[in-house]
């Protein structure tokens, strides 16, 4: 009832009523040129529903003057995409004769119901029209001067209900566009966690080196080794500036890549820059890693990363033995060092790069656990080969 109060009020009110007029332009057309079929139009439409492209003109027009509020929406109510089926596109036919008919009935309304409410206000003043209709009851002026738009108004706004729940109906999503646009917010979404893990495992590895870095330049007191410690921290910020404009480049979706992601050919100079940071690292890195597959070898020195970062966060320059093997079928991946005094997990914090671990391995059907092991912190990965 609120609704139906204020819609003289709302600009949807008469951009739905625009909707129902256009289809009218055409039976105009046609009435100029043949008058005695006026059921022709309908014909005439129809085949233009089987056209792809109609439906999203269709969709385009309902968005802007029924569903203006839904527009651009990444769920709307109507579609606009053009028909990939032939089901869409009989709803689209299907649409297009219920719209004319609707448009037919709603113009014949608009022109009787004025041409009655100007009959009722001048019988109510004391001017009969003559003719062959008659006003059983004259209504006073008064009553006739608010009854007069009030037809016109409840069959605008009802009509205008009607074709917008027949156009959600008929040019709403299919089940196939509902998954289509299903799938595209869930890439969206791996791409989104892919990138934020990128940022973590990169500007989080490079801050922890500086601070390490740093605090040991502080209490050593010794120029050369103070020296050395700024070299790191500089080849650090270097590698992760790089790594950082690359991942901006992605998010900008314009221009070449700086540089491609990481390997485990890198290792080397992650292993060296953790060793810079007073880390004693003990490597074992066996088989032919060059020939790793691009996202295992890719994910493997992000996994490698994470668990060295975290070792220099959670613990600080303590001895650290790595060990890389690769066989036929998968790639063996383990990090572990002493705990420390009074903690039992140097993952710390909310865990959330050991659970970014945890996921790098299980998108390329892997494993990953962390956790204590013989007296110290342990972090293994399995990951196949086959992805």
């Amino acid at each position: 009832m609120h609704r139906l109060i204020t819609a003289p009020f709302r600009p949807l009110t008469y951009t739905r009523w625009l909707h129902l007029c256009v289809p009218m332009l055409l039976v105009a057309v046609w009435m100029f040129i043949e008058d005695e079929v006026p059921w022709a139009p309908a014909l005439i439409i129809a085949p233009f529903g089987l056209v792809p492209w109609m439906r999203t003109a269709e969709g385009l027009q309902a968005q802007f003057l029924l569903t203006p509020y839904d527009r651009g929406a990444e769920e709307s109510a109507i579609s606009a995409r053009a028909s990939k089926r032939w089901s869409d596109r009989w709803r689209t036919v299907l649409w297009l004769e219920i719209r004319l008919g609707v448009a037919f009935a709603a113009m014949f309304a608009t022109v009787w119901l004025p041409a009655f409410s100007v009959e009722l206000l001048t019988t109510a003043l004391g001017y009969p029209i003559h003719g062959d209709v008659m006003l059983p009851v004259v209504p006073p002026p008064w009553l006739a001067a608010v009854l007069t738009p009030l037809p016109l108004l409840v069959t605008v706004f009802l009509m205008g209900e009607l074709i917008t729940a027949i156009a959600i109906r008929l040019l709403g999503p299919s089940s196939v566009e509902r998954l289509s646009v299903l799938e595209e917010r869930t890439e969206r979404l791996l791409e989104r966690t892919r990138i934020a893990r990128e940022l973590h495992d990169t500007i989080g590895h490079a801050l922890t080196v500086a601070v390490v870095q740093a605090g040991a330049a502080r209490a050593a007191g010794d120029p050369a080794f103070t020296e050395r410690a700024l070299s790191a921290i500089e080849e650090t910020g270097r590698t992760a500036l790089e790594d950082l404009d690359r991942v901006l480049s992605v998010l900008r979706d314009s221009g070449p890549r700086p540089s491609q992601r990481p390997t485990l050919a890198d290792a080397d100079r992650l292993l060296d820059s953790t060793r810079a940071s007073g880390a004693q690292v003990h490597a074992r890195l066996s088989g032919p890693l060059d020939t790793l597959p691009g996202p295992v070898t890719r994910e493997a020195y992000r996994i490698l990363q994470e668990a060295l970062t975290n070792v220099l966060r959670h613990c600080g320059p303590v001895p650290v033995d790595v060990s890389v093997a690769m066989t036929d079928r998968q790639l063996a991946l383990e990090v572990s060092n002493p705990l420390p005094e009074g903690q039992g997990s140097p993952g710390g914090g909310s865990g959330s790069g050991l659970r970014g671990i945890q996921e790098r391995a299980a998108l390329l059907g892997g494993s990953a656990d962390s956790g204590p092991h013989r007296g110290r912190w342990r972090v293994r990965a399995r990951l196949p080969l086959s992805t």
